[in-house]
C-alpha cells in the first residue's frame, strides 16, 4: 500500500512539475537571435540588436504581448557562418526558443537554413540574398529586399539614363557573390552589357588595380555589390582615379555609416533602399510614413542615425509577434503558418504580403532609388 501511495505521489508530483513548466513556457515568448554584433558586418548587426532590445523592453514594460513577457536570447556571430550554426543549435536545443529572428548576413542565414528545416522552427532572416527565399523553404522567411530586386531597380534607373554598358565589381562574401550572379543574370533583360567583372576580398584596403582595369573599358557606369568597408573604399578609389562615371551601390550600404566612410566621394552615388532613409520626404498619404517616422524617432533618440538594417529587425520582430497573436499559441507549426499568411503588414521595408509561394512579400514599389547629395539621401524618382 505504501508503495502504491509512493508511486501515486510521484506521479502527481511529475504532473504538477510538467504542468508548472508548461505554464512557465506559456507565460513567456522566447525569441532567439544570432547577429553580427562585432566584426566587418557589425554595422548590420549592431542596429538590429539595438532595435530588438529596444522594442522587447518597451513591450515588456507595457505588460507584454498578448499577456506574455518576451524573452530575447541573442548571440554574436561576428559574421561567421560556423558560429551562426553553433548558436542556432544552442538556441533551438538548449534555449528552447519559439522562433528565430536574425542572420545579419546572407552567409550566416544560408548556413543555418538546413538546421532550421530539420528542427521545424520558424526563422525570419534579416539578410539580402534571394537564395534565402528562392526556391521557397518551408520554415524560412526574410525581411530585406533581395539582391535580385536591387539589381533590377538599378538597371531600370540606368536604362532611364541611357546606360547600356556596365562595369561590375563585387565583394567576395555571400552577399557580394549572390548580387554579382543576379546582376549578370538580369543584365540582358534590361539591355545591359557587362564589360568588366571584378571582385575584392573582405580585408582588401585598396581596389585601384581592379578599378584601373575598369577605367580602361568602355563602361558607362559602375555597379558595386557589397557591404561593410569595401563599397566605401571602392567609392573613394573611383574618385581618386578620376573615373567620371555614374557609380551605383546596392542596398547593402543603406546607412549613414557608408556616407561617413566614403566622405565627399559619396556625392552623387545612387542606390536602391527602403523608404526609411527618406521617411520625411514621403507624402503624408504614404501608408508607411507614420510607421517610418515613429521607428526613426524612437531609434535615433536612443542610438543615433537610423539605418535600414535596424528597420529589418523591427519588421521581423513585429511580423513574428503578429503571427503568434493570430495563432493564439507559440506552437511552431501554427506560428509558421501565420507568418506565411501575413497580409498588409506595414513595415519599414514596405507593405508585406506573404504567401506559400512568396516568403518575402515585398514588391518593387517598396524600393526607392536614392542619390547622395550634400551628405544626405534624396529620392531621385
Amino acid at each position: 500500500m505504501s508503495i502504491i501511495k509512493t508511486i501515486s505521489s510521484l506521479a502527481v508530483s511529475a504532473i504538477l512539475t510538467l504542468t508548472g513548466s508548461q505554464l512557465m513556457a506559456s507565460e513567456t515568448i522566447k525569441i532567439g537571435s544570432f547577429l553580427a554584433i562585432t566584426g566587418g558586418a557589425s554595422f548590420l548587426g549592431d542596429p538590429e540588436l539595438k532595435t530588438l532590445q529596444m522594442y522587447v523592453e518597451e513591450i515588456n514594460a507595457a505588460g507584454g504581448h498578448a499577456g506574455k513577457q518576451i524573452e530575447l536570447v541573442h548571440y554574436d556571430t561576428g559574421g561567421r557562418a560556423k558560429d551562426a550554426v553553433k548558436f542556432a543549435k544552442r538556441l533551438i536545443q538548449k534555449d528552447k526558443v519559439d522562433l528565430i529572428v536574425g542572420g545579419s548576413t546572407s552567409g550566416t542565414s544560408l548556413a543555418v537554413m538546413p538546421l532550421v528545416a530539420e528542427s521545424e522552427i520558424p526563422f525570419i532572416s534579416l539578410a539580402g540574398s534571394v537564395k534565402i527565399i528562392y526556391p521557397v523553404q518551408k520554415w524560412t522567411f526574410k525581411m530585406p529586399h533581395t539582391d535580385a530586386m536591387a539589381a533590377a531597380k538599378i538597371y531600370g534607373d540606368m536604362r532611364k539614363r541611357g546606360i547600356s554598358k556596365v562595369a561590375l565589381i563585387s565583394g567576395s562574401g555571400g552577399f557580394g557573390k549572390s548580387g554579382r550572379t543576379q546582376s549578370i543574370n538580369l543584365a540582358k533583360q534590361f539591355g545591359i552589357t557587362i564589360v568588366a567583372d571584378e571582385s575584392y576580398g573582405a580585408k582588401d584596403t585598396d581596389m585601384t588595380a581592379q578599378l584601373t582595369k575598369i577605367r580602361d573599358t568602355d563602361a558607362q557606369a559602375i555597379l558595386n555589390f557589397g557591404f561593410g568597408t569595401g563599397p566605401a573604399i571602392v567609392t573613394k578609389n573611383v574618385r581618386q582615379l578620376g573615373i567620371d562615371l555614374p557609380l551605383y551601390q546596392s542596398h547593402g550600404v543603406a546607412s549613414k555609416k557608408f556616407i561617413e566612410l566614403a566622405g565627399e566621394a559619396a556625392e552623387g552615388v545612387r542606390l536602391p533602399a527602403a523608404a526609411l532613409l527618406v521617411a520625411d520626404q514621403l507624402p503624408d498619404s504614404d501608408p508607411q510614413k507614420a510607421v517610418l517616422l515613429a521607428y526613426k524617432s524612437k531609434f535615433e533618440a536612443a542610438h543615433g542615425p537610423v539605418s535600414t538594417f535596424g528597420g529589418h529587425a523591427y519588421d521581423g520582430l513585429f511580423i513574428a509577434l503578429d503571427a503568434i497573436e493570430r495563432a493564439g499559441t507559440t506552437d511552431k507549426a501554427k506560428v509558421r503558418d501565420e507568418i506565411e499568411n501575413t497580409k498588409g503588414f506595414i513595415g519599414t521595408a514596405g507593405v508585406f504580403n506573404m504567401s506559400p509561394q512568396d516568403h518575402l512579400g515585398l514588391g518593387m514599389d517598396a524600393f526607392k532609388m536614392l542619390e547622395i547629395k550634400n551628405g544626405n539621401w534624396v529620392i531621385v524618382e
